[in-house]
């Protein structure tokens, strides 16, 4: 049985070369996010964007929650891949990061299926339960602040219909999961829900060691 193979930068260039399909729009967005303080390590990889996109066509979805928006690339890929009429909720906490990203959402042609909420996010998942009620989103990906993560996922679980995906990023925490000096609360919060999610009868999971660790979780 073969086992995982080390992802070298040789490797992730090979992987790009054969399966990217980052469009002038995207690596343009992409550029310039990279440019901004903390931009690389913030914003998901062009495969990633590309896989959240498959998964919203691979699910149907055409109701989409995203907990973080940051500068709106995974965004973007996500409302690309809606059918008519679909809609990506997103949340971040300040709208300057998501006005970054809304002009090169008009110019893919997709700022109207793009509904941003700004504002405290546990708050807004609140009110989002309230407005639309449980079950109402076929997606979900969380990738915002790691210490309320446990939050972000319960609100996730409310808000997903039966057989949703619920995706979440940044599972592996560039390597600090298995470091045993690293018990910062971001680091905390993200070891107890990847430990929680083994053991969640609610949803079936697996872990990817993709980008900086991806777990989906089927709600049952």
């Amino acid at each position: 049985m073969a086992d995982q193979i080390l992802a070298t930068p040789e490797i992730r260039e090979y992987v790009r070369s054969v399966s990217s399909r980052e469009d002038p729009i995207l690596a343009e967005l992409r550029a310039q996010t990279a440019g901004l303080p903390g931009g690389a390590a913030m914003q998901v990889m062009a495969e990633e964007g590309q896989l959240l996109a498959l998964l919203v066509g691979l699910t149907g979805a055409r109701s989409v929650l995203e907990i973080g928006t940051f500068t709106g690339y995974s965004t973007l890929c996500m409302a690309r891949a809606l059918p008519p009429g679909g809609t990506v909720v997103t949340l971040d906490l300040q709208g300057r990061w998501p006005a970054i990203g809304a002009d090169y959402w008009r110019r893919a042609e997709v700022d109207d299926r793009i509904d941003v909420r700004i504002g405290d996010a546990t708050q807004t998942l609140v009110a989002l339960a309230d407005e639309r009620g449980g079950e109402s989103f076929d997606l979900v990906f969380i990738d915002a602040d790691k210490a309320n993560y446990g939050t972000y996922y319960e609100a996730a679980l409310n808000l997903v219909r039966p057989e949703g995906l619920i995706v979440i990023d940044n599972t592996l925490f560039f390597g600090r999961v298995v470091d045993p000096d690293s018990n910062d609360p971001d680091t905390a919060a993200v070891r107890a829900l990847n430990a929680s999610l083994r053991d969640d009868p609610r949803v079936d999971v697996s872990m990817l060691t993709m980008a900086d660790g991806i777990t989906l979780a089927r709600k049952k």
